[in-house]
Formats: structure tokens, sequence, C-alpha cells
């Protein structure tokens, strides 16, 4: 029997905040649980998530909380999005690992998305042209 897990996260490069959520399944169901958990941190900050063209991303059925505006990259640009370079550093650590159970690999996500600190998310999210962008002059954040 085949088992899977889905990793659904947001992640600061202004102030490596971020939001992990572990959920069974990547459709539109579990990406508006993420979506309405999501806005609960932080409820009165306007959160900018920038996704790809994934069809649960984009699912007519998903009701966008109102503090959160997706922003959707162009096709095949994976490297311009912040959370992808998180995503790598989690696969590193994941590589030549065996879990027994998927208890076990749901055990050992925990602690690696528990492990990561804010500071470590803003200097591996960080680009220069973000971090720059006269945008967040205009936001006050």
């Amino acid at each position: 029997m085949f088992t899977s897990t889905y990793l659904f996260g947001a992640f600061s490069p202004i102030d490596g905040n971020h939001f992990i959520q572990n959920l069974k399944k990547c459709n539109s169901y579990n990406f508006q649980l993420y979506l309405n958990n999501f806005s609960l941190i932080r409820p009165k900050e306007l959160k900018v998530m920038v996704l790809d063209n994934g069809a649960f991303h984009k699912a007519k059925r998903l009701i966008i909380p109102d503090n959160i505006v997706l922003i959707f990259l162009p096709p095949y640009s994976p490297e311009v999005n912040p959370a992808e370079r998180i995503w790598q550093a989690f696969k590193r650590d994941f590589t030549n690992k065996n879990f027994e159970t998927m208890d076990d690999l749901n055990y050992w996500l925990f602690g690696l998305y528990n492990s990561i600190d804010d500071k470590t998310v803003e200097s591996i999210t960080s680009y220069d042209y973000i971090k720059t962008c006269p945008i967040w002059d205009d936001l006050k954040l």
C-alpha cells in the first residue's frame, strides 16, 4: 500500500516568519485547510504568498482569507520562489534516510520543521532583489 505525506509552507524572506503544516494529501481541500490555519497566524498581517501554478492552488472552490493574497509565478520558474530554497534544504536533510513507518517519517519531519528558526528562514530565503524592493517601504513592514 502506498502512503504519502505533504508539507505545506510559507516563509517570509523579510523577517523569517514561517508556517508549516504536514497533511496527508496534496489537494485543494487541504490547501484550503492550510490557508485557513495560516490566516490565523498574526491575523492582522497581510500575507503575500508566492505560488506555482499547481491546480490545487487555483481551484475555484478555494475561499482565500481576507488577509492572504496569492501571487502566481510564471510557468517553469521555481527559482524565483523563496520557499523553494527551504524545500531544497529539507530535501538535503531527507536524502538517504529510511523510515520504518509513516509515523517515524512524520516524527522526523516534525523535528525538522520545528528546528528551523526565523533567522535561518530569513537567511535561506532572502534574495537581494526581495529585500531591497521598494514595495516593503510602501507597506510599512
